[in-house]
């Protein structure tokens, strides 16, 4: 069977610990801390039996400075797509704030991209909970008042399937790694 018949895995996970000079949390002034380093190694050491074949990233700092890390233990390189971004403002000169469906679309058109690269592959796309919390829930046709309260963690995961056009959750892992 050709790898364009095999479903592709992706493992999306949110940022390690980051720290914000302005507390605003924006990409100028966020950093990961120590503790977020040692979430990405911790991830990075999670998914080395996966076969991760690339990791993908929003531009923002903290999810760079994740992804490297991960993809430098995995051995393996980093793609950065601006469709990542956190769920905010529609430019970073303070544009108008987005709306969930806007959101929602960016980041199915990058997963959606990096699916149709990986079929029969595992690849880490790191992003932000916001727009992961945005974007997830209408991938996999869950209604839109589909637990309110879940949370996602520092390197918290969410492992999907992609399957053509069609996604499933495999698993929601809140939790936060840690090294």
């Amino acid at each position: 069977m050709s790898s364009l018949h095999c479903p592709a895995r992706v493992y999306l996970a949110r940022h390690g610990d980051a720290t914000y000079e302005t507390g605003a949390g924006s990409d100028a002034d966020g950093q990961l801390t120590r503790e977020g380093r040692a979430q990405a190694l911790g991830l990075a050491e999670a998914l080395r039996s996966e076969r991760v074949a690339r990791v993908w990233t929003s531009p923002l700092a903290r999810a760079v400075q994740t992804a490297e890390i991960v993809a430098g233990r995995l051995g393996v390189d980093v793609v950065v797509r601006q469709g990542l971004r956190e769920y905010g403002a529609s430019g970073y000169a303070g544009g108008a704030p987005e709306e969930a469906p806007d959101v929602e679309a960016r980041m199915r058109a990058v997963l959606q991209e990096a699916a149709d690269e990986h079929r029969g592959e595992a690849v880490l796309v790191v992003g932000h909970a916001c727009a992961i919390l945005a974007a997830v829930p209408p991938l996999v046709g869950l209604p839109p008042d589909w637990s309110p309260g879940i949370r996602l963690g520092s390197c918290g995961v969410v492992e999907l399937e992609a399957d053509g056009e069609a996604w499933r959750i495999i698993r929601w892992d809140a939790a936060t790694y840690s090294g």
